[in-house]
């Protein structure tokens, strides 16, 4: 599936491939949530001029990542935790929906992609290593292909253009604490079989359950490592 699509992109344009490296540094943590975005530094770090560079920021700022304030500029997102919290039950509410939605939905072929999916996940290296847990994006993305399934396209445009990426910010830098890389994995096995068996109230109850696990796990970090009491 990512081969045929690799196949069939088109090329990019210099406000691409700076977007998507800025993007990339922002999920992964690189720069700082929080952090002022500086025009003149980032254009001398990345050796392109002003122009191509504001595209991607209000680019950036278009997919939640990047905030504008009055006085300050752009900065990188940072949440609060009442913000985190509103986000995951934004996010437990209609992934469970698309769950529910792709039981009732999907057909054998995209079960096998799911499953293919998976098979990617378990491989990888750092998975093994109980390093953290394998997270990609599109249709590498378990959870992505899932709301893909749903057959909902207002659901899909929520999920998959609008909160994904500051969703998969939270996501990755929290992939790496002890324990949730496998119970996650084994969460998204019975995920999926529920899905396979056509089982739509389950799907939903797992997927919500997983959510609510993947918060609790993010918000005991993130409140350590904020230094909240």
């Amino acid at each position: 599936m990512s081969q045929v699509l690799q196949e069939n992109k088109t090329p990019q344009t210099l406000t691409d491939q700076i977007f998507h490296k800025i993007q990339s540094a922002i999920i992964c943590g690189e720069i700082a949530a929080g952090s002022k975005i500086s025009e003149p530094e980032l254009a001398k770090a990345y050796g392109i001029s002003r122009g191509p560079l504001r595209e991607a920021i209000h680019r950036l700022e278009g997919q939640k990542l990047v905030e504008r304030t009055a006085h300050v500029g752009a900065r990188v997102v940072s949440l609060s935790h009442q913000q985190l919290f509103e986000l995951y039950q934004i996010r437990e509410s209609l992934e469970g929906l698309a769950c529910r939605l792709a039981a009732q939905h999907i057909d054998k072929k995209q079960i096998l992609l799911l499953r293919d999916v998976l098979k990617r996940h378990a491989e990888d290296d750092a998975f093994k290593a109980g390093k953290g847990y394998f997270v990609q994006e599109g249709e590498d993305d378990f959870h992505y292909c899932i709301i893909k399934s749903s057959g909902n396209t207002t659901l899909e445009k929520m999920l998959c253009d609008e909160l994904y990426h500051l969703i998969r910010m939270y996501r990755i830098q929290f992939s790496k604490t002890p324990n949730r890389p496998h119970q996650a994995f084994s969460e998204h096995i019975r995920i999926l079989d529920a899905i396979a068996d056509g089982d739509a109230e389950l799907a939903e109850l797992l997927m919500r359950r997983h959510i609510a696990s993947s918060y609790k796990n993010i918000e005991s970090h993130w409140i350590e490592s904020q230094g909240v009491k």
